[in-house]
């Protein structure tokens, strides 16, 4: 039976009697990191002391003892690591693989927004991932996704209406909702998405922005509709401007996005208190080669920020901005997520401690088991595809299409003109988006021009935001079989050339995560890179990560969607 009010009351009364006594002295605490030098995040300064810990709280700081003793002569302690804003889909691995990746780099809490899965699977998405996060080492907080699908132009496995959220806010580990990229909306006054709003701001919870460059009248406007931070500022004009009107800044660094080095000068007495540190998206390879957010506050340092103020931005001031004052500093009450580290110059961390207990040591995760997730909702998230056998007949078309022309290091895109057919050798391939999660047959026909493949294709269900199947290939029938073999997989990463698989990373879990551990699952994704590369792939792009952007149209200039190709410009099919 569960616990009544007045037996919750006993036992949180017993365990405040514990720490009492361990911050009285009276008692031996659970752990104490002797002779540590720790951040205070209150003053700004690095004090020296003992740190008590006792149920999993911080007792005391100045000279204890306890079951356990560490010494810490020559470390520096820091409150646990958060990472503001991340897609955790963005890892390509299951939530606890996430986990025991990013907890040795000290990170012990993420905000999530779960904005890929719910395209696939609407609100059973977010349910999932909140059962896949339940009681792990790190603790996973959510933002609801705001915008699904992300344009009505998009063929995503669901739609996600303000009534389909309201039930989640209840959830404890729900913080509000998340980045609001249809600002048009907003700004338009659009009734719908208004009452996703209003219905964050009733359960009291935040809401994260999604608008980059929004600026005067316009701006004004969506924050007075009560959007409180933003994580897309690529310049100091840009997040000033936000910071002056009362936003936090998440001052992003990841892997497609990256602009620390723009921002960094904000980590200062006058704008540091209001700024976050986020990856937004973080995949397998980053993880393991650069690590998490330690990274992010490495690199700050190298770049001149105050050492201090870009600790604080990633505890701190992240942990006060979603409402979670139980963490985010070395002081009594607060929980005891605590990582030690070597010294702010390398900024190697060497031991993670959550609610005190070692979560990790010398680069390597404490075991740990995965959460259970209900059958129901494993099964329906490892059967995603309604898609029928293609042949090379669904690739091939009459007519000129237009020709979506990419760009080296950018996700932005050109318009290369119209082309009848395939040709190599002229760098025009065909290209195509399958519509996967309804069964309704639809398949976007168009060219590509600067990816460069010689021969075979590439297909891949891992195309934002809707998650349909994206490939390009030298031929129909090259299209043909790597979309065939995407769905026999059950969703994935193929690279296809004479008649067979050349490579492969199989994304079972809604077609966007694999149940494999991150090292194999980075193996086989570098293996498929260098396949692609292989088949003449352009050297200046990403295979998989670039082109899973070519289908997403909102970001100028030419998209291929389920329908064919696409002008953001002029908001029509060419």
């Amino acid at each position: 039976m569960p616990e009544c009010k007045e037996e919750r009351i006993r036992r949180e009364a017993e365990r405040k009697r514990r720490v009492v006594g361990a911050a009285m002295g009276r008692e031996a605490a659970d752990l104490v990191l002797k002779n540590a030098s720790y951040v205070n995040v209150f003053t700004g300064e690095v004090l020296t002391a003992d740190i008590a810990v006792a149920e999993g709280l911080i007792a005391g700081v100045g000279s204890y003892f306890g079951r356990e003793e560490r010494d810490c002569t020559g470390k520096l302690v820091l409150p646990g690591f958060l990472d503001a804003h991340i897609h955790l889909e963005s890892s390509l691995v299951a939530p606890a693989e996430f986990t025991r990746a990013v907890l040795p780099h000290g990170t012990t809490t993420v905000v999530t927004d779960p904005h890929e899965i719910a395209n696939v699977l609407g609100a059973d998405g977010i349910a999932y991932m909140l059962q896949a996060t339940e009681g792990l080492p790190v603790d996973v907080r959510f933002m609801l996704p705001s915008c699904v699908p992300a344009t009505p132009l998009d063929e995503s496995g669901a739609a996600l209406e303000r009534g389909d959220l309201d039930g989640f806010y209840s959830h404890p580990r729900v913080q509000g909702l998340a980045e609001m990229m249809n600002f048009v909306g907003v700004l338009a006054g659009d009734e719908s998405v208004l009452e996703k709003l209003a219905a964050a701001d009733l359960a009291d919870r935040r809401i994260d922005g999604h608008a980059p460059d929004l600026a005067g009248s316009g701006l004004n406007a969506y924050i007075a509709a009560g959007v409180r931070s933003d994580h897309e500022c690529h310049d100091l004009k840009d997040a000033i401007a936000k910071l002056e009107r009362g936003q936090y800044i998440m001052i992003r660094e990841g892997t497609a996005a990256r602009n620390l080095e723009a921002l960094v000068p904000l980590l200062n007495e006058k704008y540091g208190s209001r700024c976050l540190l986020c990856t937004d998206d973080k995949h397998p390879g980053d993880l393991l080669e650069t690590g998490h957010i330690d990274a992010i506050i490495k690199r700050a340092i190298g770049l001149g920020a105050d050492p201090i103020a870009a600790v604080k931005a990633a505890t701190l001031n992240a942990a006060q901005y979603f409402g979670l004052h139980d963490r985010g500093a070395v002081a009594p009450g607060y929980l005891a997520d605590l990582v030690v580290i070597d010294g702010f110059q390398s900024f190697r961390v060497e031991a993670v401690y959550k609610q005190g207990a070692l979560a990790a040591e010398h680069g390597a995760a404490k075991p740990f088991p995965a959460p259970a997730v209900e059958p129901r909702l494993t099964e329906r998230a490892h059967h995603t595809f309604q898609v029928r056998t293609l042949t090379a007949k669904d690739f091939q078309s009459s007519g000129p299409l237009g020709v979506v022309g990419m760009v080296d290091g950018e996700i932005t895109t050109l318009d290369a003109g119209r082309a009848e057919a395939a040709d190599a050798a002229q760098d025009i391939l065909r290209a195509a988006v399958v519509e996967r999660h309804k069964g309704t047959g639809h398949i976007g026909l168009g060219f590509l021009r600067g990816y460069g493949l010689q021969s075979g294709a590439v297909a891949a269900s891992i195309s934002h935001d809707s998650h349909n199947i994206i490939v390009v290939g030298a031929s129909e029938e090259d299209c043909a079989a790597a979309v065939n073999r995407v769905v026999e997989l059950n969703g994935g990463i193929v690279v296809w050339n004479g008649g067979r698989p050349a490579a492969e990373v199989s994304l079972a879990i809604g077609g966007i995560m694999s149940d494999e551990p991150l090292e194999t699952v980075n193996e086989k994704l570098e293996a498929a890179k260098a396949a692609a590369y292989a088949l003449g792939v352009n050297q200046g792009i990403d295979p998989f990560m670039t082109l899973s952007f070519m289908a997403l149209p909102v970001i100028p200039t030419l998209r291929i969607t389920t329908q064919g190709v696409f002008d953001v410009g002029s908001q029509s099919y060419v």
